[in-house]
């Protein structure tokens, strides 16, 4: 079968490389999958560079995010032929490929209102963004829900479950083009960071109160900013550094402004409450069903345009997500 194998660290364009290897065996407890769609997330571009918190052996497959059917159960493991599911490939044998081996006790039922690149693009995304506004920043309705890249994958999904919540969400995007997509997912305001004043306009906006609730999947001059916008008691969900800088936070300025500073590891909750995950995945098949949320799919690709796909992904130039799709014979 073909897969992308990263065999040295660099960038995704250059390291990424197709080929063809044998195809996995279903073991005790496991189910093989045929990969419908791969969605890429920010972390993959990491993982090329050897720059992420997990560093898999090389070479490697990247790809972290998948929506499958079951082709094959493995002794005793639980899962039906056929079935359409959400999976996290276990490095180091990743999605971007056109089969994967999963543990068949992480494995969860595909949203039926979903289709295949939108499934693909859910679990991490709007898992991240549910933990980061409910079970951290505690968002109430009527609130205001500051977001930053609300047109990228993981600000999308923050905007989309902030309006869910009852929130007034503002987006803060860079480029027209993203801020129209911000505007058609329910930004109220939508904020231009190459044009606009962001402390001003969120000031403006909340008659000088500031933002109750800050997501920021950015970090650097977003931060900065943000803790210049912030509301008495507010709180700021750190969720990662898609900018490149890691902010050093002023805990003195904390102080003195009484805000909160959270941080976000929403993987660590696979672990530390399980439980707690697939009663998310639940929640989030119901809003699915209701049309209350639905990923931004900015591209669907071909497998073999993945490598692109990544870098551009990396070079943060994407509105939504890009989802890879094997066996499709070009993008849509």
């Amino acid at each position: 079968m073909k897969a992308w194998r990263v065999h040295a660290n660099g960038e995704p364009r250059e390291v990424m490389r197709l080929e063809e290897v044998p195809p996995p065996q279903a073991g005790p407890g496991q189910l093989l999958l045929r990969v419908r769609a791969a969605n890429i997330n920010f972390p993959d571009a990491l993982l090329c560079r050897g720059q992420y918190q997990v560093r898999p052996p090389l070479p490697f497959t990247p790809g972290v995010e998948i929506c499958g059917e079951v082709l094959d159960v493995g002794e005793g493991a639980a899962g039906e032929v056929g079935a359409r599911v959400l999976a996290q490939p276990p490095l180091p044998a990743g999605g971007f490929a056109e089969q994967v081996v999963v543990d068949a006790a992480t494995v969860r039922p595909a949203p039926e209102a979903l289709d295949d690149a939108e499934a693909a693009a859910l679990h991490i995304g709007y898992q991240t963004g549910w933990f980061g506004l409910h079970r951290r920043a505690r968002l109430q309705p009527g609130e205001t829900l500051l977001v930053h890249a609300a047109a990228g994958g993981v600000g999308s999904a923050a905007v989309q479950l902030g309006k869910a919540a009852g929130a007034c969400v503002i987006g803060v995007v860079g480029g027209e083009e993203k801020a129209r997509a911000a505007r058609a997912l329910g930004c109220d305001l939508v904020i231009d960071r190459r044009s606009d004043d962001i402390v001003a306009a969120v000031k403006e906006a909340t008659g000088g109160r500031g933002a109750d609730v800050v997501y920021d999947p950015v970090g650097g001059d977003a931060y900065a900013k943000s803790v210049k916008c912030i509301a008495f008691e507010g709180r700021i969900v750190v969720v990662g550094f898609a900018g490149g800088a890691i902010p050093t936070p002023g805990l003195n300025h904390a102080l003195v402004k009484n805000y909160a500073i959270l941080g976000l590891h929403w993987g660590l909750y696979n672990t530390k409450d399980p439980d707690a995950v697939t009663a998310c995945h639940e929640e989030l098949t119901k809003l699915a069903a209701r049309g209350v949320v639905k990923p931004l799919i900015g591209g669907r690709v071909p497998l073999q345009d993945a490598a692109d796909a990544v870098q551009r992904v990396a070079d943060g130039t994407t509105t939504g997500r890009l989802v890879v799709i094997p066996g499709a014979e070009q993008a849509r």
